[in-house]
């Protein structure tokens, strides 16, 4: 169990996912630029985020639930959680939203099976499965929270707890990521590859907060 102290938020595995770096510019140095990326993404997590909560039949829909878990020391906000009446009770479904076609399904797939894990705990019963809505193509990708992507998510979110414990800089990815992320930079991410000159950069971070 985690203290109250040592949560990270949902989003810290999602950057994390995408670059260890960018996870740790973000949590540890609380850098943030927005790029037409994250905009488009940040606008079409708040057309869900509105906190309302609808029932038509047997399917109730509730926007930007608050999830944690202090097993794995995890909370944040839902984009949107659909419960589905089967027999009298209501299952769980949680489902992310996306702003690109579906580029990278094995990290968004951890981000909703960290949900699931969330909302098992939270509910107690299980949570088989749930979706990830990609606005590009305007459908949704059905996942399935196997063993095997539990266990990933899960080793994914200790990861991320030795990340931002450790308060080290990791290396930058320098590779075709950096063209698409929003801290580029922030980053400089040719300039950091050199070897000595992380720790130099990370310093003056530091010193300009």
């Amino acid at each position: 169990m985690y203290s109250d102290d040592d949560f990270i938020q949902l989003s810290a595995v999602q950057h994390y996912m995408y670059c260890p770096r960018q996870c740790a510019l973000i949590h540890l140095e609380m850098v943030w630029e927005e790029n037409r990326a994250t905009t488009e993404g940040r606008l079409l997590h708040e057309a869900v985020d509105a906190g309302k909560v609808e029932v038509r039949g047997d399917l109730k829909q509730a926007a930007g639930l608050l999830l944690c878990s202090r097993i794995l020391g995890v909370s944040g906000k839902a984009d949107m959680t659909e419960f589905h009446r089967e027999g009298g009770v209501w299952r769980p479904f949680p489902v992310e939203y996306k702003r690109g076609r579906g580029g990278s399904v094995r990290a968004d797939s951890v981000q909703v099976c960290l949900q699931a894990l969330c909302l098992e705990e939270m509910l107690g019963m299980p949570v088989l499965e749930g979706a990830i809505f990609y606005g590009k193509v305007r459908r949704r990708k059905e996942v399935e929270f196997s063993a095997a992507l539990r266990e990933h998510t899960i080793a994914t979110v200790r990861a991320v707890h030795d990340l931002l414990t450790q308060d080290l800089l990791p290396s930058p990815a320098n590779d075709s990521r950096c063209r698409q992320c929003s801290l580029v930079e922030q980053c400089r991410p040719g300039e950091a590859a050199v070897p000595g000159r992380a720790t130099r950069y990370l310093e003056s971070l530091r010193n300009m907060s």
